[in-house]
């Protein structure tokens, strides 16, 4: 039997971008400039749609934000995953 196809958007990870833009009163344009990601990008991220965030990016955020990595994103555990399912 073939696994069961994963959907990559429920990793979990949950993005903070807009509550600390708005603690910052930091608009996404001003945050893609300083860091040198597309807007798209940031919003990409911003909407939890990410798959992958890069150490260099995930750095310059945390420099234009002044905050730490778990500031930004935090960890929601998955409900109904495959691990959680009984086998039989």
């Amino acid at each position: 039997m073939a696994p069961a196809a994963t959907d990559d958007s429920d990793h979990g990870i949950v993005c903070h971008l807009d509550a600390l833009l708005e603690q910052r009163q930091m608009t996404l344009k001003e945050l893609s400039e300083r860091v040198g990601v597309t807007v798209v990008n940031l919003s990409v991220l911003k909407n939890d749609r990410a798959r992958a965030v890069r150490f260099s990016t995930l750095g310059a955020l945390c420099e234009a934000l002044h905050c730490q990595p778990g500031e930004l994103f935090s960890y929601r555990p998955v409900t109904g995953s495959d691990d959680d399912a009984s086998t039989d």
